[in-house]
């Protein structure tokens, strides 16, 4: 099913109300994908989506290095390019309508140079931020969306599997992320959704830690955290974690731990109930078991066309669980100088508001043998 772009951008200029704002100035490239169909990185160039609230009209402003891409993707009124040597905001007063007074803008994005920008051709102009709605609608996910992040699912399961087969004695963490990213490839993804993780040993205790020389080593823990982006710009981010040669003990009751942790959360998951819940159900079963201060972090996030966006889930959200949403439950125990472990599922709430789990990699316990 064809995402409908225009349809979007009307749906945000009812959310946002005409009467409260003249034009919505849209910087962020994820965001302006997202309304139009075009995706770009601007570097330290200017690039921008002006949607007018007058007449539902929207002109996109960028590099005029990327005007031929836009032409073929972009579902807009206007393009206009805009060459290095000239003032990116020369071009936006020339295009846009006159006499603007209320500007709707992402504050959380928007750089303060450019908002002095616009400034200079709408000094009267007052802002509103309007990053929430943007946010909102992105959060519920149409089934053609949930297609597309399920194929993301299927490519990062197939590279983990096929990655896992070339570890061998004297492997380094780089070394097996190489792999990893080069399969990514080979399988048709664009690239890694996210920096890929491949952390041992000790550093696996580190929830947000860099693949180095270290090198695999029997009695390690492995913790892979790791996703594609398809060239849809569909993400996915799965962890798993995986033990060099037999566990000791105490790693099999923390695996089993944090393995129940997930179910635990997944089984949380419906609609009608504040997304917080989910995040308690996983963190009772780390406290039950003593391993409560070795879990710092909430237990899971929102990701579609960015591999983190809406809905946060930490165990202070009071935001409804409803249809639509697909969410990341990843609870972990990090024991310093030790080891951690991280299991990590997508889940999508479906129109019957029951969950469904889009991820299917196995979550038992599996030992890799260095041959």
């Amino acid at each position: 099913m064809a995402i409908d772009y225009n349809q979007r951008k009307q749906t945000l200029l009812e959310r946002l109300e005409k009467e409260t704002f003249d034009i919505a100035l849209i910087t962020d490239p994820t965001n302006i994908f997202y309304y139009t169909g075009f995706y770009a990185d601007p570097h330290e160039r200017y690039m921008s989506l002006v949607i007018h609230a007058e007449n539902g009209k929207s002109s996109l402003f960028l590099p005029a290095l990327d005007e031929e891409l836009a032409k073929a993707a972009a579902e807009v009124d206007a393009i206009h390019p805009i060459s290095d040597e000239m003032n990116p905001f020369d071009i936006v007063k020339g295009a846009i309508q006159k006499n603007i007074s209320k500007i709707g803008i992402e504050m959380d994005v928007m750089t303060v140079s450019h908002q002095n920008g616009l400034k200079s051709i709408c000094p009267e102009a007052e802002y509103t931020d309007i990053t929430s709605e943007i946010n909102y609608m992105r959060t519920f996910k149409t089934p053609s969306e949930v297609d597309g992040l399920r194929h993301a699912v299927s490519i990062i399961e197939t590279v983990l599997e096929e990655g896992l087969a070339t570890i061998h004695e004297g492997m380094t963490e780089a070394a097996l992320t190489a792999e990893f990213e080069y399969l990514m490839k080979r399988h048709g993804a664009s690239g890694p959704s996210f920096s890929t993780m491949v952390l041992s040993g000790e550093k696996s205790a580190m929830p947000h830690g860099k693949p180095g020389e270290r090198r695999l080593q029997e009695g390690d823990f492995l913790l892979i955290d790791f996703g594609v982006i398809t060239n849809e710009r569909y993400c996915s981010d799965i962890t798993r974690t995986f033990i060099i040669g037999e566990p000791t003990e105490k790693q099999r009751e923390i695996y089993e731990t944090v393995q129940k942790s997930t179910q635990a959360g997944v089984d949380a998951v419906r609609a009608g109930v504040p997304l917080k819940s989910f995040d308690i159900a996983a963190r009772d079963v780390i406290e039950s078991a003593g391993y409560a201060e070795y879990f710092n972090n909430r237990v899971g996030h929102g990701l579609g066309i960015e591999v983190h966006e809406a809905p946060s889930i930490h165990h202070e959200n009071e935001q409804i669980a409803a249809p639509g949403m697909v969410f990341t439950i990843e609870p972990g125990i990090y024991i310093p100088g030790f080891g951690g472990v991280r299991i990590e599922e997508e889940v999508y709430i479906n129109e019957d508001g029951e969950p469904e789990v889009l991820t299917s990699f196995p979550r038992n316990l599996r030992s890799i043998e260095l041959k």
